[in-house]
């Protein structure tokens, strides 16, 4: 077999959402790794492995609400590490939070975090992700019995256990995010996070004292009610994966369970909020 690889590189509005559901779709085609970029993400295939109607069956690229477009480029011998270190610039929040990648420097961060996203976003990159470390850099949350809803790369459970959070549950529904997550609690020697791979319904008589849900509005709301039914007295919801203009839209479905606003961040459009039950 060829050392040619063809990339496919991928623009993708909204981003966020279509790249995650674009890149289970590729998956299951013999794609066999997938970087973020900017405007989506690129895709390889070896090129002994493409035929020319690849694409044929991909449902996502014939959908309305998403825009889509894509460029094809040949690749003799791809050099994996030095396509992460091309495309996974580390990132700092805050002068607290570091987030690398395993061939990055450490630094003297409070919490350095050493994540190989692979095909799963989370990286902190993303005006979601890095808004949710915030919430996290300054919320006690010292034994707290906490939830990751839709993990990622578990970045944000990661997080939560440095800073004395247990036990924690990390739930996603895409497998490659559920190996994945395995994979950088191990290697940020995590002992307190349990991946599980499926959806809200394995919340059901599940109790906790920290939510942290990064997903996206249509399944914030879908699945609000989940998330309060399994929220202590007392507890902490933190919200984001939705634009600022969807606010209102999230604050009335949290409301009228009884949730009370406490703060929001605001980045490129992007927002979190944080309530209280």
């Amino acid at each position: 077999m060829s050392n040619i690889y063809l990339a496919y590189h991928f623009s993708v509005e909204p981003k966020e959402l279509g790249s995650e559901i674009l890149i289970a779709e590729l998956g299951e085609k013999p794609f066999e790794s997938f970087i973020e970029t900017e405007t989506g993400f690129s895709a390889y295939i070896q090129k002994d492995l493409w035929t020319k109607n690849v694409l044929d069956d991909i449902y996502l690229l014939h959908s309305p609400e998403f825009t889509i477009s894509h460029t094809i480029e040949e690749i003799e011998q791809v050099n994996w590490n030095e396509e992460w270190e091309k495309n996974f610039e580390p990132i700092d929040v805050d002068g607290k939070c570091h987030v690398r990648a395993p061939f990055h420097p450490k630094t003297n961060a409070e919490f350095d975090i050493i994540i190989e996203p692979k095909m799963s976003f989370g990286t902190g990159h993303h005006e979601t992700t890095h808004m949710m470390i915030q919430h996290l850099l300054e919320t006690d949350v010292t034994n707290l019995k906490t939830l990751d809803m839709g993990c990622g790369t578990a970045i944000l459970a990661i997080l939560a256990e440095m800073k004395g959070a247990k036990p924690i549950d990390a739930i996603d529904i895409d497998n490659w995010c559920y190996l994945n997550s395995i994979e950088n609690a191990e290697r940020n020697n995590c002992h307190e996070i349990t991946v599980f791979e499926g959806d809200a319904s394995l919340l059901k008589d599940k109790k906790y004292d920290l939510i942290i849900a990064n997903i996206n509005r249509n399944i914030l709301l879908n699945d609000m009610q989940r998330y309060v039914d399994c929220l202590n007295k007392n507890g902490i919801l933190l919200l984001s994966g939705f634009y600022t203009e969807d606010i209102p839209f999230i604050d009335a479905s949290c409301t009228e369970k009884g949730l009370t606003y406490v703060k929001k961040f605001e980045r490129n459009n992007w927002t979190s909020l944080k309530y209280v039950n």
